[in-house]
């Protein structure tokens, strides 16, 4: 048989083929072999290395365990925060909180940021713990972005919420109508971002909550605000009803005698503000003098008797969520921390009263609503 040079030169060529691919596939093994699948961790080993475990961040349990990504908190100079508030311009004054002056800034990048300040000097501790709290992050918690301790000033940077307190738009002559179903997701996504400081490891109480802790987004969405803050305030180990103003309604009762705040102190707190929901005033506005020192019994009996619900809900509730809702508020208030529910109960609960509201308050063909709505209450 003749073969041909082009014949050759194909032989050859498949052959340096097959021999590539052979090559190929014994440098992938060797590879392999060398590095097992199961390593996970920069280091190589097969458990995660603690920088790794500190990157993932911390797991909830709050709706499901799932791994968040870390945020570092950025620190920021004081000349940006300057030149982001024109040098704290009285015009960008917005409030004022636990921490200090509140002022809204416009950072060179375009995102507009709400700066706490207030003096203090520079802290180790400080930077720290901001650094912790920054890593904490939910759709119902505001973001805590950075921070900046120069010229003798102690400076928290924090996403901007547009609509403010929900304060706002709930206490007096407001132009902001709320209907109960509004005030009920309101309560809801407020639990949700408690329940999760709860089932972070260790647990982060917020040891201030109150509604002006409660901000809304342009959607409306409520978030809250300076989680943990206190600890910034006073330090690692400020966990006393001290970190709270003396006498503030918000106060659980049962950490005044054991000087000492827990989650349950967070869920009594949540309770006073289920209670401003359903009133729509200011729970230190509402209780008489007389009736300070015993509180609880007085906003049960008020509650029990109908006394208290928000005439501006006209009929945009059932008789039967409303009842609900007043006997979740109760359990919250419960004098002893033993007997309150869980942050996590408390927003399934929430989520169950809004679901059964949807449901019942669903208008038939006829335009005749399935069930007799809460305007009845105000005529027992």
């Amino acid at each position: 048989m003749f073969w041909t040079p082009a014949v050759i030169a194909g032989i050859v060529v498949g052959a340096l083929l097959v021999l590539l691919v052979f090559v190929g596939l014994l440098w992938y093994y060797a590879i392999r072999r060398r590095s097992p699948s199961n390593r996970n961790s920069e280091t190589g080993s097969s458990d995660p290395s603690t920088l790794e475990w500190n990157r993932a961040g911390r797991v909830s349990s709050a709706g499901g365990a799932y791994v968040a990504e870390l945020h570092r908190a950025r620190q920021f100079t004081l000349k940006e925060l300057e030149q982001a508030t024109r040098n704290f311009d009285d015009l960008n004054l917005v409030g004022t909180g636990s921490f200090g002056l509140v002022y809204k800034g416009l950072l060179l990048d375009g995102t507009v940021v709400a700066i706490k300040r207030r003096v203090g000097p520079a802290r180790h501790d400080f930077v720290e713990e901001v650094q912790r709290l920054s890593e904490i992050r939910h759709r119902n918690l505001v973001i805590l972005i950075g921070y900046c301790q120069e010229g003798a000033y102690q400076m928290l940077v924090y996403e901007y919420l547009p609509n403010g307190s929900v304060c706002g738009h709930l206490y007096g002559d407001t132009d902001t109508r709320l209907e109960f179903k509004q005030r009920l997701s309101i309560a809801i996504r407020v639990a949700k971002g408690l329940s999760h400081l709860h089932s972070l490891s260790p647990p982060v109480v917020h040891q201030n909550f109150k509604a002006t802790n409660v901000l809304v987004d342009e959607n409306f969405i409520a978030k809250v605000a300076d989680a943990g803050i206190m600890r910034l305030i006073q330090g690692y180990d400020a966990a006393g009803p001290s970190n709270r103003p003396s006498g503030s309604i918000y106060q659980d009762p049962e950490a005044s005698s054991l000087m000492h705040l827990s989650e349950s102190s967070d869920v009594y707190s949540f309770g006073v503000f289920l209670l401003e929901l359903i009133s729509g005033q200011e729970a230190a506005h509402l209780v008489p003098a007389v009736a300070k020192s015993s509180f609880i019994q007085w906003v049960e009996s008020q509650l029990n008797n109908n006394k208290l619900i928000d005439p501006r809900l006209n009929s945009s509730f059932t008789s039967e969520g409303m009842k609900e809702l007043i006997n979740l508020t109760l359990h919250c208030l419960t004098t002893s921390s033993r007997r309150r529910p869980k942050m996590q109960l408390v927003a399934t609960e929430l989520d169950r009263i809004l679901e059964t509201e949807m449901n019942l308050t669903t208008v038939m063909g006829d335009g005749t609503a399935i069930v007799t709505l809460g305007s009845q209450l105000f005529t027992s």
